[in-house]
């Protein structure tokens, strides 16, 4: 039974995605998409309105609906952050989507804007900041926190306590060793093994992983604006 509102920010691929997600495994009916204006070529997308997102609150306003925005990992993450955060200055509740097919432990705590995918498992007091996606397959163990604004790609498997900066990306089947501490805006590689704590900004390649000579926002094209 659909007992809540949905407003997707977003027309692309991340925004389908969500849709269908939100549509065939959560209590959410999904009543519009929204983009800002610029990115607004079409009236209706998957047979729903498309509205300006300026206009949005005319529309749909922040005390009948919750909002979902819906992007990649762009630019470290900085177009679903900077979506987010508009969502939130406009009074709205940002909702999250948990797979059903996903195992939660009961004391884990969840921010907002997250996306779950199915197959991920989340232990014990586990915490997970704001504006963040754990595509399918994941491991993350007990105590561990994933900061804001992170993504998981999937089959990533994070050992016990360890930290995950704000900001980064982690690509698939990457390994963190107990205790790891890793710093904000990073890129790990896919199949990367990280054994040690890293500073901000880095792309760490290899197992075990070290970084690499370009940084983390030239590997993102990450404009000086945006850091």
């Amino acid at each position: 039974m659909k007992t809540k509102k949905l407003v997707i920010y977003g027309i692309g691929e991340t925004a389908d995605i969500a849709y269908e997600y939100f549509t065939y495994d959560s209590d959410y009916e999904v009543v519009a998409f929204t983009v800002d204006n610029e990115y607004r070529k079409e009236e209706t997308h998957l047979g729903l309105p498309v509205i300006d997102f300026a206009e949005i609150t005319n529309h749909f306003p922040p005390n009948e609906v919750e909002m979902f925005a819906a992007s990649t990992y762009n630019k470290l993450n900085r177009v679903r952050t900077k979506m987010f955060n508009a969502a939130k200055a406009k009074g709205y509740k940002c909702a999250n989507y948990i797979s059903s097919k996903a195992f939660v432990w009961r004391n884990v705590t969840i921010g907002e804007n997250v996306m779950i995918f199915e197959n991920n498992v989340i232990q014990h007091l586990v915490k997970i900041g704001n504006n963040v996606v754990l595509w399918s397959g994941n491991h993350v163990g007990h105590q561990t926190v994933i900061e804001d604004n992170v993504y998981l790609s999937s089959h990533c498997v994070i050992s016990g306590f360890c930290v995950i900066g704000s900001n980064s990306f982690l690509g698939v089947n990457c390994t963190f060793n107990d205790y790891i501490k890793l710093g904000r805006d990073n890129i790990v590689g896919s199949g990367a093994l990280i054994v040690k704590d890293t500073e901000d900004g880095k792309l760490m390649i290899g197992s075990p992983a070290k970084p690499a000579a370009k940084s983390s926002f030239e590997a993102f094209n990450v404009p000086a604006e945006m850091i």
